[in-house]
């Protein structure tokens, strides 16, 4: 049989170029957790500040595994991300799974 609509290629050598890198800059930055008193009726929020992931679709992506961790709701604000109440710790251990690194 002939060989019609099969392309032969070789991939190995697009393995190795760039991802490792662009993955190592997004997850080495300056990451803020913070508590916050919000609303009239002083709510807790904790705020997650200095991601350094500009996609907004990998910034939904984040949270709704944060969300599913922490059981709890949060929002994207910019591409800071918003939890609702005192969730500093669990977000800390879950962005160290995740492996951000704070430097």
């Amino acid at each position: 049989m002939g060989k019609k609509n099969w392309i032969e290629f070789d991939n190995q050598e697009n393995i190795y170029k760039g991802k490792p890198k662009e993955e190592n800059l997004k997850k080495i930055s300056k990451i803020n957790i913070s508590k916050q008193k919000k609303g009239k009726k002083g709510k807790t929020i904790t705020l997650i500040k200095g991601l350094a992931i500009r996609n907004e679709i990998e910034v939904k992506e984040l949270l709704k595994k944060i969300k599913v961790f922490c059981g709890t709701g949060g929002t994207v604000i910019g591409e800071d991300i918003q939890l609702q109440g005192d969730m500093v710790n669990k977000s800390i251990e879950f962005l160290r799974k995740e492996g951000f690194q704070n430097s």
